[in-house]
């Protein structure tokens, strides 16, 4: 195997701008996955993982969390940037030792996470101790004598345990054991960053913290809303579940402040009208909604719904459903009475007319599915506003039945089977008797740190050890600047990773890197030979997952394993949880599972079956809700919306086409019409002129929140189609703008949908305009 040549480095001078697109996919997004895996991995090696991607018995893709039909699956079960995250990790660009001999951190940290990336897979463990200037090699043995000392000589409080949502659930349940076995549960995770206001919203009305839907409930519906999601670059491949939705007669309304091409327009590549034609128009309505304003408008569908109802009676509320199932509909249908449209006008930015057209779509719905992604989950109201949703299915009855339900859309692939594993910071009762019954443990139960809270704790110096399955916690956290200094005083960090990141530059005083197997490697050096792991996709079903491509260094190890190892160097040999057993036999971890979690009984049968296996689902399944009081319950919220102080704008972050979280797969973002460029703020062209500057203007961002600021140098303005009074900033560049306090309530995840931000001309001395 040889090393490709790695990627330049970003020039934001060479910034290019062009018109938006109005469709998605099509033969362009064959043609760039085909690229990008060929020059990553070449020809044999592209194709070898990509015919097995989403197959049953294959490898589950390591982008997104969208399911995979439980009939008929095309030989393509991928979408470009499915294909684009397999070429990222089945390339044959490797960081030797002689990598990190040859590049100090400093110089590393002078490079950007898109440069650090593409340099390619880890191949040896390497160590910086206290005064080093560079990484180097340290045999596994020494490695985990290592982490187990220092976690010894520190106390469970001050170790804190971060989880990627690529690990798998066997990798995710062994690591939560590990943790608390040790006495914490100090257990952060993507999903504290994404969805924890779903389940804070969900678990309390319908008593389930997850999405009620099935693939085929997508197909089958009536009524689809995207609210805050922008699917043809975060979730592809539902572009393809839109359009049999569409082909079986069923309408969409599109909720966003952006105008996304997927959106609008599918051109399916798996088709010969797909590749060639024009494509299927998917938006019956397109909302332009202001960002941060959606709890005003669905408080306004319900005001209208009901009052359909009151003129019709019976043609809109589903009385039956609402007196067997649900709570609380008497004070919901007083607060939704009356409404103040020129408020609501004001905050939404929709006419009344507007909001009245997609209200008789609501009404004239039998079967409605709302699906929502983090345009709803990061901002202050963001678990009213989930709530508001709630109610308005309630409503209608759109719970257990085909085509309708909640539909939170997951991101990273396994985020969602880590939670169910029990990465979560506050832990339940039940969960934490069955593992000490099982493993004879004593597990905690005070509850630990989310990822916001450790953020706070480095910054109190409150952290000695601080261990990373995956992800990139530097980069992908609020507050950037102090957060990535507070990181260099701890005593060790430890990330198990599979290519280069800012968190690796911005480590502890001592620090380590420990290569892993990725998703699409064969994982075979066990006794009994290759294992499976299994994950859960956004609708609950839980499936098998296995590599098959040769790993590009012998010195890798796969996650189980490097838990296992990391628990027996801290505990001890003699400890009661049998670690390396469940090392060595994938099999005895979900042995283990299948005694622990409900839904998981008889797990190894059930995994290897077709299609693996569906988890219960009682709002879905039953017509069920396990709520404290056993019933659904509708909610009131007080209106609330985000109203920029005077001279700012309300900034949201995105993502870009060629990007997944913190891993940049190229400078394209396609579909937005940017290229070669990632520090650019999306304004309307009427906002740019108001302030005083002009398109391409470079300026200085600074972020207002509770008299504090914050700031990030030196971005381009790009006139763009958004809202007045808002902007977009692509993550993760514009996180240095966000106050680690700016959260959602209740949920605590960062409000990344909700800065205040103003801008001054750029200049190298920030003084002389702060």
């Amino acid at each position: 195997m040889t090393r490709g040549a790695p990627v330049e480095d970003i020039d934001e001078t060479k910034l290019t701008v062009t018109k938006p697109k109005t469709s998605a996919a099509g033969l362009t997004a064959v043609g760039v996955a085909l690229d990008r895996g060929i020059a990553q991995a070449g020809v044999s090696r592209t194709a070898r993982a990509l015919l097995r991607l989403n197959q049953r018995d294959g490898t589950d893709c390591p982008g997104c969390a969208w399911p995979e039909s439980q009939g008929h699956r095309k030989t393509a079960e991928f979408c470009e940037n499915g294909a684009k995250a397999v070429a990222e990790e089945s390339t044959l660009r490797t960081v030797t030792p002689d990598f990190w001999a040859q590049h100090s951190v400093e110089e590393l940290a002078g490079r950007t996470e898109y440069w650090l990336g593409n340099q390619g897979r880890i191949t040896h463990p390497m160590v910086i101790r206290p005064g080093g200037t560079h990484y180097e090699p340290i045999p596994w043995s020494e490695a985990f004598e290592l982490i187990g000392g220092h976690i010894r000589a520190s106390t469970p409080e001050r170790t804190v345990f971060y989880t990627s949502g690529r690990t798998a659930n066997e990798t995710a349940f062994m690591y939560q054991l590990f943790a608390r076995s040790l006495g914490t549960n100090n257990l952060p995770d993507c999903s504290n960053m994404c969805h924890e206001s779903s389940g804070s919203a969900l678990n309390p009305t319908i008593g389930i913290g997850k999405g009620t839907v099935s693939l085929e409930d997508i197909h089958r519906a009536e009524l689809i809303f995207v609210v805050g999601q922008n699917p043809g670059t975060n979730h592809p491949r539902m572009l393809s579940a839109l359009k049999e939705c569409k082909d079986n007669g069923g309408r969409i309304v599109a909720v966003n402040p952006l105008p996304e091409a997927g959106l609008f327009n599918f051109k399916d590549p798996q088709t010969p009208a797909g590749l060639l034609g024009g494509g299927t128009p998917l938006a019956d309505e397109f909302l332009q909604i202001k960002v941060g304003a959606d709890l005003a408008l669905f408080q306004a569908l319900g005001h209208l719904l009901l009052q359909e109802e009151e003129r019709v009676p019976g043609s809109v509320v589903d009385h039956e459903f609402i007196a067997a199932n649900t709570d609380g509909i008497d004070a919901y249908r007083a607060a939704r009475k009356s409404i103040d449209w020129a408020e609501t006008e004001q905050a939404t930015g929709l006419s009344r007319l507007e909001i009245s057209s997609v209200a008789k779509m609501l009404v004239e719905s039998k079967a409605t599915i709302i699906c929502w992604a983090l345009g709803l989950t990061q901002q202050p109201h963001s678990v009213n506003t989930l709530k508001e949703i709630i109610n308005l299915l309630l409503l209608q009855g759109n719970f257990g039945k085909p085509g309708a339900g909640a539909c939170p859309v997951r991101g990273h692939s396994n985020v969602q089977g880590d939670r169910t594993m029990g990465v979560w910071e506050k832990p339940h009762e039940w969960m934490l008797a069955a593992l000490d019954k099982e493993f004879g443990i004593q597990a905690p139960r005070r509850h630990g740190l989310d990822s916001v809270d450790t953020v706070a704790a480095f910054e109190n110096d409150d952290v000695d050890v601080f261990v990373s399955m995956g992800g990139n916690f530097a980069l992908a956290c609020s507050d950037t600047e102090v957060l990535e200094a507070a990181m260099q005083r701890v005593g060790l960090t430890v990330h198990i990773s599979t290519k280069p990141n800012r968190s690796h530059v911005m480590h502890g005083m001592t620090s380590l890197i420990l290569p892993t197997l990725g998703r699409t490697d064969t994982d075979d050096k066990h006794p009994d030979g290759r294992q499976i792991l299994s994950v859960e996709d956004s609708m609950s079903v839980v499936r098998s997952t296995q590599g098959r491509l040769t790993p590009v260094s012998d010195h890798l190890l796969a996650e189980p394993v490097i838990v296992a190892r990391m628990a027996t160097a801290t505990l001890g040999e003699d400890h009661c949880v049998g670690w390396k057993a469940m090392a060595e036999d994938y099999d005895v971890i979900r042995d283990h599972i299948s005694k622990v979690l409900p839904g998981f009984e008889d797990f190894n049968r059930r995994l290897r079956s077709k299609n693996g296996f569906v988890l219960p689902n009682p709002p879905r399944d039953t017509r069920s809700f396990a709520t404290d009081i056993g019933r659904a319950r509708f909610t009131v919220s007080e209106l609330e919306y985000l109203t920029p102080p005077a001279g700012h704008l309300i900034l949201q972050t995105l993502r870009s086409h060629d990007q997944y979280n913190t891993t940049f797969y190229g400078l394209d973002d396609r579909y937005r019409g940017i290229s070669n460029g990632r520090r650019v703020i999306l304004v309307h062209a009427e906002d740019i002129k108001a302030l005083g500057f002009r398109d391409r203007d470079l300026v200085d961002v600074i972020s207002t929140f509770q008299g504090a600021e914050r700031r990030a140098n030196k971005f381009h303005l790009v006139a763009y189609p958004t809202p007045q009074g808002c902007a977009a900033a692509y993550f993760p560049e514009a996180n240095a703008l966000m106050h680690r306090e700016l959260v959602a309530r209740e949920s605590n995840t960062p409000g990344y949908k909700a800065m205040a931000v103003r801008f001054v001309p750029h200049t190298e001395n920030p003084e002389q305009n702060s």
